[in-house]
C-alpha cells in the first residue's frame, strides 16, 4: 500500500533535519580544522578572564577633554573590537582621561591593532605620490601613477603663497628634500603627530606607496556611514561612504576642485595614525554626500576600507598606558550554578511533561535533546564566525528557553486532545490540532522574538547576551516545532501504542471522555432490556452533555435557577420522559 502525504511529509521534514544539523557540525568542523573554532562554547569576561588595556587620550597645548568626547571614543572603540555586541567586550572610561577596554581571553594581534589605532582620521588632498595604485570615486577602475621622484615642476618658489589644500605651492624645495630622504620602513617616522595645517609626507599601510597630502580638510568624525557591497553596474566591490550635512557640503567643494585635474592632484586621502588607507581619485562632482570607492578590491579588502573608515574617527588621540591579564569576575563556580539551575528546570519539565501526558510526554523530551544539540553546535559557529560569547546573561536566556520551548509543545497537545474530546480520530486529530495550534505558536514566538530584537538594541551591553539567546533559541524553537516534532507526532499516529488509543500513550479518547473510540468507532453498547438500553443510553447522554456544558452555561443555569427559586440543574434541554413523568 502506498504511503500516505502525512507519512511523506514527515519524513521529508526530518530527514531536513538530519542534512541541517550534519550541516551545522560539518561548518563548525572546518572551523576547527583550521583552528578558527572550538567544539566548547567560547566563554565572557565574567566567566573566563582576559586581557585589559589601558588608553589615555593625549592633547596638546592644554586642550581640555570633554566627557562627551571620552564617550564618543569609547564607543567607536567598541564598534572597533565588538561590532555586534555579543562578544562580551567590556569598554569604561575611567579619570576623565582614560578609556579601560576589557577583552574576553587573550588579544590577539589583530584585536589590539583595533584598539590601538586610535589616532584620528583625517581627509586630505593628494599633491604627489609614488608607486601607488589608486582607486577611484564612482566607478572608475584604479591606474598606477608611479613618480620615481618629485616633478621640479610641482616644487614652488619659496615665496609662492599656496592658495588651497591642493595647490603645489605647498611643495618647497625644503619639502622635496625632506620627502627624498623619507623611509616608510622607519619606525622612528610618525607622521601621525604632524600639525593638522601642514602639509603631510607619509606612506600607505603597506609601505608601498609615499605621499605628500595636502593640510587636513576634513576630519573623519564627517563619515556618519561606511558599507561595502558589490556593484551591480560594474560588477565590482565597491565602498559606500554617508557624511554629515556639514561634512556633505564640504565635500561637495572638494569634488568640484578636484574633478577634472591632472594626477596625482585628483585625489584624495584617508588618513588614520598618519598613514593612508586609501587615495581614490575624483571622477564626478558629488553634492549629495555620498561617494562611493571603487576600484581593485576584493571582498575581504572593501570590507577592511569600509570599517576602517567607519570606526576610525576617534576624537581624540590615544596611547597605551598597560596591558594585563585580569581573572574572572564571576568564575567556573558561578557557571556550575548556572548550568546546575538548568539542568533542575529542565527535569522539572520533563517531570511535569511525563506526569500530564504520559508517554506523549518523551516527545517533549526528545524535542528539548534536539534543540540543545542544535543550539550548542549553533553558539560554536557564532563564536567563530561573530565573536559570540557565552556570559552569564546568557546562560540564563538559555535556562528561561527552557520554559518558553515548553509552551510550544503544551498548546499543540492540548489542541489534539480537543480535537479528541470532539470524537475525531487520532491522526485526524494531530492533523488538525497542527493546523490550530501552529498560528498560535507563531503569533506568541513573534512577540518573543520581537521582545528580544528590542532588548538586543536598547539594553546596555552586559544584557545584550540575554537578548541574543533567547532570539536564538526561540528560532530554534518554531524550527524544532515544524521539522521535529509535528513530523514525530505524525508517525506516532500510525502506531498501534499511540493510534490505537492505549491509556498510557496521552491519547486514550476514553480518558480525554471522547465522544468516539478509537478511529472513529462508536463505543459498543452494553447488552441489557430495552428499558435499561434506553436508561444507560440516556445517562451517557446527560454525562457527555454535562463534560461539553461550559463553565458560562452552568453559571447561567445556576443564576436562572436562584432567581426562579428552583434547585439548579445541569440536565440539557431535550430529555427523555419515563412512565413517571420524571426526567433522565
Amino acid at each position: 500500500m502506498a504511503t500516505s502525504t502525512p507519512v511523506k511529509h514527515a519524513w521529508r521534514a526530518l530527514l531536513s533535519l538530519g542534512i541541517i544539523t550534519g550541516a551545522l557540525f560539518g561548518i563548525n568542523a572546518i572551523g576547527v580544522a583550521v583552528g578558527a573554532s572550538s567544539w566548547a562554547p567560547a566563554l565572557a569576561l565574567d566567566l573566563q578572564g582576559g586581557t585589559q588595556i589601558v588608553l589615555e587620550a593625549q592633547t596638546t597645548d592644554g586642550e581640555q577633554i570633554s566627557q562627551e568626547q571620552l564617550n564618543q571614543a569609547a564607543t567607536i572603540i567598541r564598534q572597533r573590537v565588538d561590532a555586534s555586541g555579543v562578544g562580551e567586550t567590556d569598554i569604561t572610561t575611567e579619570g576623565g582621561r582614560n578609556i579601560v577596554v576589557q577583552i574576553p581571553g587573550a588579544a590577539d594581534e589583530d584585536t589590539r591593532n583595533r584598539i590601538e589605532a586610535s589616532a584620528q582620521l583625517q581627509l586630505r588632498p593628494v599633491l604627489f605620490v609614488s608607486g601607488q595604485v589608486s582607486n577611484t570615486f564612482i566607478g572608475e577602475d584604479g591606474n598606477a601613477t608611479p613618480y620615481p621622484q618629485p616633478d621640479p615642476t610641482l616644487v614652488a618658489e619659496p615665496s609662492t603663497a599656496p592658495s588651497n589644500a591642493s595647490d603645489v605651492a605647498w611643495i618647497t624645495p625644503a619639502l622635496e628634500a625632506k620627502y627624498l630622504a623619507f623611509d616608510c620602513a622607519d619606525p622612528t617616522n610618525d607622521p601621525a603627530s604632524e600639525p593638522h595645517d601642514q602639509p603631510l609626507i607619509t606612506c600607505d599601510q603597506d609601505g608601498t606607496g609615499k605621499y605628500i597630502l595636502g593640510p587636513v580638510e576634513m576630519e573623519g568624525s564627517s563619515i556618519t556611514d561606511a558599507t561595502f557591497g558589490l556593484d551591480q553596474k560594474t560588477n565590482r566591490w565597491s565602498v559606500n561612504l554617508a557624511f554629515d550635512s556639514a561634512g556633505t557640503s564640504t565635500f561637495g567643494k572638494i569634488s568640484q576642485r578636484l574633478y577634472g585635474a591632472q594626477p596625482p592632484l585628483d585625489q584624495f586621502a584617508f588618513v588614520l595614525d598618519g598613514r593612508v588607507l586609501s587615495a581614490p581619485s575624483m571622477n564626478g562632482l558629488i553634492l549629495d554626500g555620498k561617494p562611493s570607492i571603487s576600484g581593485s578590491f576584493t571582498q575581504e579588502s572593501a570590507k577592511v576600507l569600509a570599517d576602517q573608515l567607519k570606526y576610525g574617527a576617534l576624537p581624540l588621540s590615544f596611547k597605551v598606558v598597560s596591558s594585563d591579564t585580569i581573572s574572572a569576575t564571576l568564575g567556573s563556580q558561578q557557571l556550575q550554578i548556572g548550568l546546575i539551575t538548568g539542568l533542575v528546570g529542565l527535569a522539572l519539565v520533563c517531570i511535569y511533561a511525563l506526569f500530564q501526558y504520559r508517554v506523549l510526554g518523551s516527545v517533549i523530551i526528545a524535542s528539548l535533546i534536539v534543540m540543545g544539540v542544535l543550539t550548542y553546535i549553533a553558539i560554536c559557529i557564532l563564536a567563530w564566525r561573530m565573536g559570540f560569547r557565552l556570559s552569564l546573561a546568557g546562560v540564563a536566556g538559555l535556562i528561561v528557553s527552557i520554559g518558553f520551548t515548553a509552551d510550544s509543545f503544551i498548546v499543540y497537545f492540548e489542541r489534539i486532545r480537543d480535537e479528541l474530546r470532539d470524537g475525531k480520530s487520532i491522526t485526524g486529530a494531530v492533523e488538525d490540532g497542527w493546523g490550530r495550534a501552529k498560528r498560535t505558536i507563531y503569533i506568541s514566538k513573534s512577540i518573543n522574538i520581537l521582545a528580544a530584537v528590542v532588548l538586543y538594541i536598547v539594553a546596555d551591553a552586559t544584557v545584550k547576551g540575554f537578548a541574543f539567546t533567547l532570539g536564538l533559541t526561540t528560532v530554534i524553537d518554531i524550527l524544532i516545532f515544524i521539522i521535529f516534532t509535528h513530523p514525530i507526532m505524525q508517525l506516532l499516529a500510525r502506531t498501534k501504542f499511540f493510534g490505537g488509543g492505549h491509556p498510557l500513550s496521552g491519547l486514550d479518547p476514553t480518558g480525554l471522555g471522547a465522544v468516539y473510540r478509537g478511529r472513529a468507532q462508536f463505543r459498543t453498547p452494553v447488552a441489557a432490556s430495552a428499558s435499561q438500553g434506553k436508561a444507560a443510553k440516556a445517562g451517557r447522554s446527560r454525562g457527555e452533555a454535562e463534560r461539553r456544558q461550559t463553565i458560562a452555561e452552568r453559571k447561567q443555569a445556576e443564576l436562572s435557577a436562584s432567581m426562579s427559586g428552583a434547585k439548579p440543574t445541569t440536565t440539557p434541554t431535550n430529555t427523555t420522559s419515563d412512565t413517571k413523568g420524571g426526567t433522565v
